[in-house]
């Protein structure tokens, strides 16, 4: 995350921490408890900085290996970030969206995770073979390409990749930088009705992880979907990969009688 200016100042010192030495409980998991505590609760927002192990474990009267840990453990759920230069810096918590047909933008903009876009790629291509099979399509049909890169508090989540039928939705990457694409589609008078989707998950390449801030091997969840409208035409075909350190797919099963 850029930063200018003066860095963000640190709501920890506000903060009181309760540690009992004669617990079972390690000290360390006591402390990682009452941070991500504090972080659900949004008395540490997202962009605060922890300031330095030193300054914390002088203030707890706790080791610095111990304090250490505490954070370790924080920033492998991915509630914390260690970022040179800067500190160990507090990011949203991870996004938990409803497996439905709805459009992460908005998903996102309505759990209040600042969502931004960067349009990497929008143009009209030859249809590829996958694509123009999901969507109806003779192979080489011109369709609509988008590929976006999608943020959340300056910090990357998913990248898409979606075909559409060139006749649909025109190339327009200004305007996707500040909307969803199925909010596009609903001012164009698209009306979504179902969609067909594929849940997996995978590692990485070393080019997926440079494009999501994560090392070659790390899990990436995958979704396929194709997306119909009211009168079951295929609309859009979409392949994304998601950051499964900060995004997880939320499923409601009910039992079938």
């Amino acid at each position: 995350m850029a930063t200018t200016g003066a860095p963000p100042v640190s709501a920890l010192a506000s903060l009181d921490f309760t540690l009992d030495r004669a617990s079972p409980v390690p000290l360390y998991h006591q402390l990682a408890q009452q941070l991500e505590a504090a972080i659900e609760r949004g008395e540490l927002p997202p962009g605060n900085l922890l300031g330095n192990e030193v300054d914390l474990s002088s203030r707890l009267g706790l080791s610095r290996p111990t304090v250490r840990q505490a954070i370790q453990s924080l920033v492998d759920k991915g509630l914390l970030v260690r970022r040179r230069g800067v500190g160990t810096q507090v990011v949203h918590r991870k996004v938990k969206r409803p497996l439905e047909l709805s459009s992460l933008y908005d998903d996102l903009e309505a759990a209040g995770q600042q969502p931004t876009t960067r349009v990497l790629r929008g143009e009209l291509v030859p249809a590829p073979a996958e694509a123009a099979t999901a969507l109806g399509l003779p192979e080489g049909t011109p369709v609509t390409l988008l590929e976006r890169l999608r943020l959340t508090h300056d910090l990357p989540v998913a990248f898409l990749v979606n075909y559409l039928p060139a006749d649909l939705l025109p190339p327009d990457p200004p305007r996707l930088e500040t909307t969803g694409l199925y909010r596009a589609l609903r001012t164009a008078g698209i009306t979504l009705h179902s969609a067909h989707q594929t849940v997996g998950a995978r590692s990485a390449t070393p080019e997926e992880g440079a494009l999501l801030d994560e090392p070659a091997g790390a899990a990436l969840l995958t979704m396929r979907r194709t997306a119909y409208d009211v009168t079951g035409r295929p609309v859009e075909y979409g392949t994304h990969i998601y950051r499964a350190s900060r995004y997880a797919f939320d499923f409601q099963l009910l039992v079938r009688g």
